[in-house]
């Protein structure tokens, strides 16, 4: 590519080509794997064996306004509505024939699912079902809850062995034998473009930030779909050489727009009303430095540690106590300087939805950062009233200003 080329054109371009491998490799009878989207893709990656991410998938359908017609189609076979949005797209995409076009990228029908249960219980049952309709092979990575706030030596020793066991079933489903180099080598990458996402998410946190916020949720593809790739160190090196041009320039996320109000956003983003929610927050000054949601794929440990590489699946946020999704806002609230905070009350994540109202009530009471929540769907664009979040966002910034009036 182009000398000239920025990081977003670099993002776009590998994100098509992902689907466009993963279709070549089904043409070329390799076998294509489905996944949920925080798995240790390692293995996989060490095999070479293609992965596709049925919820990015149907984030994409969602943000592009093709989710509705799949998702009356899913429900139309019988999969209720309160069920998670991303998955009855993607049940709505297979039945409708699994086709692509110029808004819905081809997602081969896979050979095998992959299912890692670390941020969600859920979706356990949404993949037990699509290798129950498809007729493919499961493997299934159970990660305990930490209702302690770490992971003991117990649960370590419980996911070192499901690891032990996957290598099994990889060199079954292919033929092959395990790289243990090869496998070193993609731990060595993938340790590295976790320490870069955490570079660039400190970046972000400047002010004023680099970044519009929301510019984490489109780089997130390349943490879910490549984080044990060279093309995504490629990728994230350069997107920080672009944020520290902009630091070094003064430069803040808008071009025609001054960031006056910095908030962390808690939560999938509502994809269908992502251009919507974005114009809202501009048109306030609202800047995005802080979310929960994207640093869940900054997976670190050391390169050839499996213990250590145990504990960090098994730590992603969701999977750990109250108290420790309390501690990461209020460390993500500091390090992105946030003046306030919104919390998406996902329908699709119910589980997640009924802690946040504890959660949001102890982040304000350790930060002083006002708050709203509003009613949204990460895939069904029938959940979210634009006049509702346009309102509580109108509060929002009357609160944080009041604050700022404060400690003026």
């Amino acid at each position: 590519m182009s000398d000239n080329v920025t990081s977003k054109q670099l993002l776009d371009h590998y994100a098509r080509k992902v689907y466009a491998d993963a279709a070549e490799a089904k043409a070329a009878g390799r076998p294509v794997g489905w996944s949920t989207a925080i798995v240790p893709q390692e293995f996989f990656e060490t095999m070479d064996l293609p992965l596709v991410y049925p919820e990015n998938h149907s984030a994409v359908i969602s943000a592009r306004k093709r989710a509705l017609g799949f998702l009356e189609r899913a429900e139309g076979y019988g999969y209720h509505a309160d069920v998670c949005g991303y998955m009855r797209v993607n049940f709505g995409y297979l039945l409708d024939g699994a086709r692509g076009d110029d808004d819905v990228p081809p997602a081969p029908v896979p050979d095998f699912v992959v299912c890692c249960n670390n941020y969600c219980t859920m979706i356990v049952k949404w993949y037990e079902n699509l290798a129950k309709e498809l007729g493919v092979p499961l493997f299934m990575i159970d990660m305990p809850y930490n209702p302690e706030g770490a992971v003991d030596e117990a649960r370590v020793r419980y996911i070192r062995a499901q690891f032990d066991r996957l290598v099994g079933q990889l060199e079954d489903l292919t033929g092959r034998s395990f790289d243990r180099e090869r496998f070193r080598e993609v731990m060595e990458i993938s340790r590295e473009n976790a320490r870069l996402w955490k570079q660039a998410f400190a970046l972000v946190g400047h002010v004023p930030s680099p970044a519009n916020g929301f510019d984490f949720y489109n780089y997130l593809t390349l943490m879910v779909f490549m984080r044990g790739r060279a093309e995504t160190t490629e990728v994230l090196r350069l997107w920080i050489r672009e944020m520290e041009g902009k630091i070094a320039r003064g430069e803040g996320p808008f071009r025609d727009a001054e960031e006056k109000y910095r908030i962390m956003f808690d939560g999938i983003a509502c994809w269908p009303q992502l251009a919507h929610t974005a114009k809202v927050f501009r048109s306030y000054g609202i800047n995005i430095t802080g979310s929960n949601y994207p640093d869940g794929w900054a997976v670190q440990y050391e390169t050839g540690d499996l213990d250590g590489m145990a504990r960090a699946y098994a730590s992603v946020c969701n999977n750990m106590s109250l108290e420790r999704a309390v501690e990461k806002r209020v460390e993500i609230i500091r390090q992105g300087r946030c003046d306030g905070a919104v919390y998406h009350m996902n329908r699709s994540c119910k589980v997640m939805d009924f802690t946040t109202y504890e959660v949001q009530r102890r982040v304000f009471a350790e930060t002083g950062a006002p708050y709203i929540t509003f009613d949204g769907d990460q895939a069904d664009p029938r959940v979210f009233v634009a006049a509702q979040f346009d309102t509580r966002v109108q509060a929002l910034v009357e609160m944080m200003e009041s604050r700022k009036e404060a400690e003026r």
